[in-house]
């Protein structure tokens, strides 16, 4: 497990860093996933597929959709419905897209490989985790989200483009 814990960790920190060093969303939002799944293999092996199941699903699926969706809903306008063709070029594709295959490979690889019995892993099945979330943290998991909600909600007040309105006295002065 050492080799594949590396070149899973050694991906999860470089697409981080390419998350962090993108100036536009789109590239950083594909790095992202990268990211994520990159940390699902990692849960995958320290024998947690069910959180890895999770990772991929809640953060890679779910929230990449909830981005996604955010930006489109911004409708910045048509020049910026050009620029984000510029943008996801088939050149923007190909490190991601390298990145995963190595994933995929990795995975692949540990799947095939078999199996040794350790002692020390203790399986956690979904009813458990279920019941922790929505037992003694069911208050933590409400704020959290609603404070996702209060955050979308308030991005969007911020990033909406609203009308220009002149004052009735300069619209006067602007007619004649």
């Amino acid at each position: 497990m050492g080799p594949a814990f590396f070149i899973a960790a050694a991906i999860a920190v470089f697409s981080t860093l390419m998350v962090i060093t993108r100036y536009n969303i789109m590239h950083a939002l594909l790095y992202l996933v990268v990211s994520f799944l990159s940390i699902a293999v990692i849960f995958y092996l320290y024998g947690a597929p069910f959180m890895a199941a999770l990772e991929v699903i809640v953060y890679a699926g779910a929230i990449m959709v909830l981005i996604i969706f955010f930006v489109m809903m911004l409708n910045l306008g048509p020049q910026t419905a050009s620029e984000e063709r510029l943008w996801l070029t088939p050149r923007i594709w190909i490190g991601p897209s390298l990145l995963c295959v190595v994933l995929l490979v990795e995975l692949g690889y540990l799947i095939l490989l078999p199996s040794e019995p350790v002692d020390e892993i203790v399986t956690v099945d979904p009813k458990a985790v279920g019941l922790s979330l929505f037992g003694p943290y069911v208050l933590a998991v409400e704020l959290a989200g609603m404070l996702l909600m209060a955050g979308i909600v308030g991005a969007y007040h911020l990033g909406r483009q609203k009308k220009k309105i002149t004052h009735r006295f300069l619209e006067k002065t602007a007619e004649e």
